[in-house]
């Protein structure tokens, strides 16, 4: 039983030594921390600067206004004459569009008044030739008695118009024949629109000068759909104007990234010119994790190779991948990151890990310079630590 005892408590003290050793020589780095690439707002005009107030260290959205920059010198008198030409165009506009108005107005009354010339005319040449038919009628029947001189007396005023009708009966009937013959001329064609006048004319003055109304619309209607094509492409040409005097102006400053703000590089109020630095802003969505080792365990790395990142306070542990291996001295590949790494730091070999979890921890997801520890080797404790 003795003996026992001794050997179990031997065993205890092996595992303990087991355990330490594993623990201390395992590949780790001590010196590990949270870091995050920097995004610099820069001002894209010159002008003067209107900044609200943050702390560092404010959280910031994507597409928020953080500042704005406005120019108020900026070129635009382009665009200036190009409004004024759109007026001009409008008022053009108005005005043909008030003159084909006022025209179709015009062209209306005479439409109507031609047509009722037209009715009324029609009527007198029926009327006409229905009492030339009549007298015709009067005559012929007449002369079939052989009286030619009651003939003469029936035609009355038709027979007065004729010289010599008293002297020449016959005549007098082959002008009354005549004037039948032209009536039912005039009448059939005043019904298809042409009036037989005096051989110089076939429409009314009211229908005529409708005809040249009508070609006046066309022409002002011509002009209308010239002003309105011009019109049209003007306000394209305004509007690419607009875009390039708003992009000379300035306007507002939106965070390009979701993030922190880490530095503040102008005053409210200051004036820029195009290009200088406003602010810093750490991108959450680039949070990794920066650490040192000795040559040794850096001499054993790769990229992508596997790793656990353990934040420092805390149990939870973070699958992690190797990122980068910069080496010793490496102070250049931190210019655009968030955290510097100290001389101590430079003085080992830098690694850097991807720790996709990061992202999705409320408490870590921006934690720049948050430390914590790296291991590339399983340890003896792990299971244990997996379970807390």
């Amino acid at each position: 039983m003795k003996y026992s005892r001794l050997f179990i408590g031997f065993l205890a003290i092996v595992v303990a030594l087991w355990i330490i050793v594993g623990e201390q020589m395992s590949s780790a780095s001590a010196n590990a921390f949270i870091n995050a690439r920097l995004v610099t707002l820069r001002s894209d005009v010159a002008g003067e600067i209107e900044m609200p107030a943050r702390a560092l260290g404010a959280r910031v959205g994507k597409g928020e206004v953080v500042a704005s920059v406005t120019d108020s010198l900026a070129d635009s008198v382009r665009l200036n004459d190009l409004l004024l030409e759109q007026d001009f165009l409008a008022s053009e506009i108005i005005r043909l569009s008030s003159d084909a108005d006022a025209t179709r107005q015009i062209l209306s009354g005479l439409e109507e008044r031609a047509a009722t010339y037209s009715q009324h005319r029609v009527a007198e040449l029926e009327i006409r030739l229905q009492h030339a038919r009549a007298r015709l009628a009067l005559i012929e029947g007449r002369g079939d008695v052989g009286d030619e001189n009651a003939a003469v007396d029936a035609v009355g005023a038709d027979t007065e118009e004729l010289p010599g009708a008293d002297r020449f009966p016959a005549l007098a009937l082959d002008h009354a024949r005549e004037r039948v013959e032209v009536l039912e001329v005039a009448v059939n064609a005043a019904k298809a629109g042409v009036f037989l006048g005096d051989g110089y004319n076939d429409a009314p003055n009211a229908e005529q000068r409708a005809v040249e109304l009508r070609s006046e619309i066309a022409a002002i209607q011509s002009s209308l759909a010239d002003a309105q094509a011009r019109q049209a492409a003007l306000t394209k040409r305004i509007g690419r104007e607009r875009e390039r005097v708003n992009g000379l102006s300035g306007g507002d400053l939106a965070a390009p990234v979701n993030g922190l703000v880490w530095e503040v590089l102008a005053a409210d109020g200051e004036h820029l010119e195009r290009g200088d630095p406003v602010l810093k802003l750490v991108d959450c969505g680039s949070v990794m994790v920066s650490l040192s080792v000795s040559e040794g365990v850096y001499n054993s790395l790769s990229p992508g190779q596997s790793a656990e990142f353990r934040p420092q306070g805390g149990s939870q542990v973070f699958d992690a991948t190797v990122l980068r291996l910069a080496g010793a001295g490496a102070a250049t590949v931190y210019r655009n990151l968030a955290v510097a790494p100290s001389s101590k730091h430079l003085e080992r070999y830098d690694v850097t890990l991807l720790v996709s979890g990061l992202k999705d921890d409320p408490e870590l997801a921006c934690a720049v310079g948050r430390t914590g520890r790296v291991f590339f080797e399983r340890r003896p404790l792990d299971w244990l630590r997996r379970l807390f």
